[in-house]
C-alpha cells in the first residue's frame, strides 16, 4: 500500500490542471512519502479531460477518473476514495485556491495520533457577505447540530486515515460532512490552518441555491448521528407527546360534555384539533416501529456492526493454548 492517495475532483477547471499538477508534484516529491494523484473530471465539457489524458500519459502517478456526466463533488469524492490504495487520503479542490504545500502539515496532523486532520482557511480570500459571513453562519449551524466544532467546514483540503474514510457513504451534499459523518467512529479530529488563495481562473460554482440542499442535508446527518440505530426513540417519544396531549384534551371535553353538558358543536375546531393530535401521535409511533425494522435490515443485511473497534489486545491463541496445557 502507498503512503499517500490526494483526491481531487474537478468540473471545467482547464487552465487550472497543468500548474495544479506541478505544484503537486513537487510538494508530494519532496516529502519522502509514495503517492497518487487521482484527480476525478465530474462531467466537464471544457477541454479538462484532455489536458488530463495528457498529463496522465507522462506521470504514471496520476489516475484520472472521467464520469459519464456531472454527478456533483459529492460522488466525485465517493468514487476517488473508493479507487484510493494510499494509507492516508487528502482530499483537495483543483481551482488552484487549496495551497498543496500544506498538504505535509496535514498529514503529520494524523502522525500525531489524529484520524481527520481538518484545513481552516484563517485568511480566507473570498469576498466577505457573499462567501465567508454565510459561510460562518453554516459552520456555527453544522457545529452546533452535530457537536463536532469545526471553523471551517467548507475547506475541502483534508487529511484522513483511509480506514475510517472508505466505508462511509456519501449522498448529496455531505462530503462537507465527513467530519461530523466520522465522528460516529469515535475519531479524534484536528485542525491546521491552512494557505488560501484568490481564485486565478473562472468563476465560483458554489451560489445561494446549494443552500437549502445543505440544510436538508444536515438534517440527514443530524438524524444518522443521533438515531440511525434507534430511530424509535425519536418518532416514539412525539408520538407519545403529540398523541397524550390530543388523549388529555379529548378526556377534558368529554368530562365536560357529561359533568356541564357542554356542546361539543360549539367546539367542533378543537375537537378536531384533538382528534388530529391524537391520530399524529399513533402515526408516529407506527412510524417509529417501521423505521426500527428498517434500521435492523439496514445493519443485518450488509452483516454491518453498530460499534466501531478501533484495537483489540490479546495474547495469540498458540501461546494462550501453551500455558493452559502446562
Amino acid at each position: 500500500m502507498i503512503d499517500l492517495s490526494i483526491v481531487i475532483p474537478i468540473h471545467n477547471e482547464a487552465p487550472c490542471l497543468a500548474e495544479l499538477h506541478q505544484e503537486l508534484t513537487q510538494t508530494l516529491g519532496s516529502c519522502g512519502r509514495s503517492y497518487e494523484i487521482i484527480v476525478v473530471d465530474d462531467g466537464s465539457s471544457d477541454d479538462s479531460f484532455r489536458i488530463l489524458a495528457a498529463l496522465q500519459a507522462v506521470d504514471p502517478r496520476l489516475r484520472v477518473i472521467r464520469f459519464r456526466r456531472n454527478f456533483g463533488q459529492t460522488a466525485a469524492f465517493a468514487a476517488g476514495f473508493d479507487y484510493a490504495r494510499g494509507r492516508v487520503i487528502v482530499t483537495s479542490d483543483g481551482d488552484l485556491q487549496n495551497d498543496p504545500r500544506d498538504i505535509p502539515a496535514l498529514v503529520d496532523t494524523l502522525e500525531r495520533g489524529h484520524d481527520i486532520a481538518c484545513g481552516w482557511r484563517k485568511d480566507r480570500k473570498d469576498a466577505f457577505l457573499s462567501r465567508r459571513l454565510p459561510s460562518m453562519m453554516a459552520n456555527w449551524l453544522i457545529s452546533a447540530t452535530t457537536g463536532v466544532w469545526l471553523h471551517d467546514y467548507g475547506c475541502s483540503l483534508k487529511a484522513f486515515r483511509a480506514e475510517v474514510v472508505k466505508p462511509l457513504k456519501l449522498y448529496g451534499e455531505m462530503h462537507r460532512f465527513l467530519p461530523a459523518i466520522a465522528s460516529e467512529q469515535g475519531v479524534t479530529i484536528a485542525e491546521q490552518v491552512v494557505n488560501h488563495r484568490a481564485r486565478r481562473h473562472g468563476a465560483s460554482k458554489y451560489g445561494i441555491s446549494r443552500t437549502m440542499r445543505v440544510v436538508l442535508d444536515l438534517l440527514t446527518v443530524k438524524f444518522l448521528l443521533s438515531y440511525s440505530t434507534r430511530p424509535l426513540q425519536m418518532f416514539g417519544l412525539m408520538g407519545f407527546v403529540l398523541g397524550g396531549a390530543g388523549a388529555a384534551l379529548l378526556a377534558v371535553l368529554g368530562g365536560l360534555r357529561l359533568t356541564q353538558r357542554l356542546s361539543l358543536s360549539d367546539h367542533a375546531p378543537l375537537v378536531l384539533f384533538a382528534i388530529l393530535l391524537t391520530f399524529t401521535g399513533l402515526q408516529l409511533v407506527t412510524l417509529g416501529l417501521l423505521a426500527e425494522m428498517q434500521a435492523r435490515t439496514y445493519h443485518e443485511s450488509q452483516n454491518k456492526p453498530t460499534y466501531v473497534i478501533r484495537e483489540i489486545l490479546q495474547t495469540p491463541a498458540a501461546e494462550r493454548v501453551g500455558s493452559h496445557n502446562a
